[in-house]
C-alpha cells in the first residue's frame, strides 16, 4: 500500500471514528479502531478483544485511540522512507 493510499483510507477512518465518538456510538467507535488497527502490519497491530457492551466499549476507545493514533503515525513513517 502506498503513503497516498495509507493516508486516504486513514483519514476516511478517522473522520468515521470522530463522528461516532462525538455522538457517544462507542460500540461503533470501537469498531473503526479495529477496522484501523487491521490495517497497519502485523508488529504495529495492538491486540484487542471484541466489544459489544456500550460502557466496555467506551472505556476501550478511550484507552486505545490514542495507542493507534500512535501506531498509525510510525506506519506513515515506515511508508514515508521507503
Amino acid at each position: 500500500m502506498s503513503l497516498q493510499e495509507f493516508d486516504a483510507l486513514i483519514d476516511r477512518m478517522k473522520l468515521a471514528f470522530e463522528g461516532a465518538d462525538n455522538l457517544g456510538q462507542y460500540v461503533e467507535a470501537a469498531k473503526i479502531l479495529f477496522h484501523m488497527n487491521d490495517q497497519l502490519p502485523d508488529d504495529l497491530q495492538l491486540t484487542f478483544e471484541e466489544l459489544n457492551d456500550p460502557e466496555e466499549a467506551k472505556s476501550f476507545v478511550k484507552q486505545y485511540g490514542a495507542e493507534l493514533k500512535h501506531a498509525i503515525v510510525n506506519y506513515r513513517q515506515r511508508l514515508m522512507i521507503s
